[in-house]
């Protein structure tokens, strides 16, 4: 069977059908949020500390324009 890709279709169903006990009426009435959600894996990031700061940093460096750049 192929699933689209992006989401682990598989992964959701077993987890929604097996850890959760879902029917599969119920799994296939859920959006993957939802899914998500009931799965308590939708735990927020926490704040940015200083080495996600630093990857941005190199990931964005700051440029400095000259005056003749608009």
């Amino acid at each position: 069977m192929d699933f689209p890709k992006g989401l682990d279709w598989p992964g959701l169903m077993r987890a929604g059908l097996h850890e959760l006990r879902l029917t599969p009426r119920e799994f296939w009435a859920l959006t993957p949020a939802e899914l998500v959600i009931m799965l308590g894996r939708d735990a927020r990031a926490g704040p940015l500390g200083r080495a996600g700061l630093e990857e941005l940093a190199r990931r964005f460096p700051d440029v400095t324009k000259d005056a003749d750049d608009d």
